[in-house]
């Protein structure tokens, strides 16, 4: 299993940013690996990401949410085994800091190969730092969602 964790500061309010970030929809605007997201309903979503080439396809389940404070999911099927959780901590009226930890199984000589170089932390650098481009920039959520999720099993 490999595990990549990112911190960045974003110059929005707490809940602009935790608001953005429910907007499963939204992130091939902000990460380049992926294709599409689709919300099936509260708890679940469908991912389709193309990244080194390599094309993956799966469910994901939210597995716990807070507004303002974090959202954790994990794979439930599909190409690829992952987990993560994004926790958003209030450093003022107007900037939070966002934290990305992703725990991911890579697979296949190439994305094993990628992981070894830290090619999947750079990833997950660029669009962390893309996510606080366009969040600042836009200045509000495209969205939100403020519903709460209890934590469930591993």
């Amino acid at each position: 299993m490999s595990t990549v964790t990112e911190t960045i500061d974003v110059h929005v309010p707490v809940h602009t940013a935790y608001d953005q970030w429910t907007q499963f929809e939204s992130f091939p605007q902000f990460m380049s690996g992926v294709e599409s997201i689709r919300q099936v309903d509260d708890r679940h979503t469908h991912w389709v990401t193309k990244i080194g080439g390599v094309r993956r396809e799966f469910d994901a389940e939210i597995t716990e949410q807070h507004p303002d404070e974090r959202i954790a999911w994990k794979s439930t099927d599909g190409d690829t085994r992952h987990a993560g959780v994004v926790t958003f901590h209030r450093l003022g009226d107007t900037d939070t800091r966002v934290t990305v930890q992703l725990d991911w199984q890579p697979q296949g000589l190439t994305e094993k190969a990628g992981s070894a170089v830290g090619a999947d932390s750079m990833q997950v650098k660029a669009d962390t730092r893309r996510f606080k481009e366009f969040i600042e920039k836009r200045g509000t959520a495209t969205g939100t969602w403020r519903g709460e999720v209890p934590r469930t099993g591993s």
